[in-house]
């Protein structure tokens, strides 16, 4: 266990950013997303979660795949490079590192995604404990200790000091290169601010959401059932929840004519959109609430049946602050779990 004064954080970036490429919470017109390190950035680490989750690292929400280009009367395809240059991640959340091991089931399952793989090889995580957790959270419902992140690095920020754990090999390479910055610690105090936190995360009020009723074997019984035709209704179809989700995996290919060649991309998609999936005979979903119902029945029903009962949901809460109508997981399991009764 190591320790770093806040006073000297901005030494520790320069130092990583020396090597290999630094991303943290940066504020930016008053927003707070992940954004490469400068001496100018303003950094956020203090801001409990970004606008969107930190996956972008690792999963772009724009990102190249090949270009095509005509050389007399042939194509030449020119595919986009992998990601080689390490990266660092710095302040993600417990919540977010969970998220990760969600799209890790998608990409790194055959066929696995080489963009991704390849980012994930590469990408070394410092998570960093979440101080004070919000009304809005609800990661404990999900498995995540919100006092005690799983990632290359651990970190919790207690006074005027930042204390450093490393857990894996990739965190133990990091501490070697910024050793000279780190001062021994001992564990007493993250002990503490550890108990500290978990006993504001027991007060909050969506910390013991129950899922009973949601697993991979409740598929008829919650796809049939008729509470979705009253819950859809005030959705909007914006996808501002697939955008800021950190679990969130789908996405379309696109083209785009340069004028003298086609490149070839792909975006994030949001299931709540009504030409998602679209091909030449239609969408597979025809109405907005079928499109409300596959989003949640993904998270909580789809998925765990396909990834030995792990949701693809972590309780980040960004869903239930973003929403524009106030959708969000936790109002719809509520609305099951009141089912006979006054809803």
């Amino acid at each position: 266990m190591y320790k770093i004064a806040k006073e000297n954080l901005s030494a520790l970036f320069r130092l990583i950013a020396d090597s290999q490429e630094l991303y943290l919470p940066v504020k930016t017109a008053g927003q707070v997303n992940f954004a490469a390190w400068s001496e100018e950035a303003e950094v956020a680490l203090d801001t409990l979660k970004s606008v969107k989750s930190p996956k972008d690292a690792f999963f772009p929400q724009s990102e190249g795949l090949y270009t095509v280009r005509r050389e007399g009367k042939k194509m030449k395809v020119e595919p986009e490079e992998l990601k080689s240059q390490d990266f660092v991640v710095f302040g993600m959340k417990a919540c977010d590192v969970k998220g990760l091991e969600v799209l890790d089931n998608v990409f790194l399952a055959d066929p696995i995604d080489t963009f991704y793989a390849a980012r994930r090889e590469h990408g070394t995580i410092v998570a960093l404990a979440c101080h004070e957790p919000e009304e809005s959270c609800f990661c404990k419902v999900f498995g995540v200790d919100a006092a005690d992140p799983a990632a290359d690095v651990a970190a919790w920020m207690i006074g005027e000091d930042l204390y450093w754990k490393a857990l894996t090999e990739k965190g133990e390479a990091l501490t070697k290169k910024v050793k000279e910055l780190l001062s021994d610690a001992d564990e007493t105090a993250v002990e503490a601010e550890k108990e500290a936190i978990r006993g504001i995360a027991e007060k909050l009020p969506y910390m013991n959401l129950s899922l009973d009723g949601w697993n991979g074997d409740a598929l008829s019984e919650k796809f049939d059932d008729k509470l979705w035709e009253e819950l859809y209704k005030p959705c909007l179809a914006c996808g501002t929840c697939t955008f800021v989700c950190p679990t969130c995996q789908c996405y379309d290919i696109k083209d785009y004519n340069t004028g003298n060649s086609v490149s070839r991309y792909r975006c994030w998609d949001s299931c709540m959109y009504s030409d998602f999936t679209m091909m030449a005979h239609g969408n597979n979903r025809t109405s907005q609430m079928q499109r409300f119902r596959q989003r949640f029945m993904h998270k909580l029903v789809y998925y765990p049946a396909n990834n030995d009962g792990m949701y693809s949901c972590v309780g980040c809460g960004r869903c239930v602050e973003k929403c524009p109508a106030s959708l969000n997981i936790v109002k719809v399991i509520k609305a099951f779990q009141k089912q006979g009764g006054e809803r």
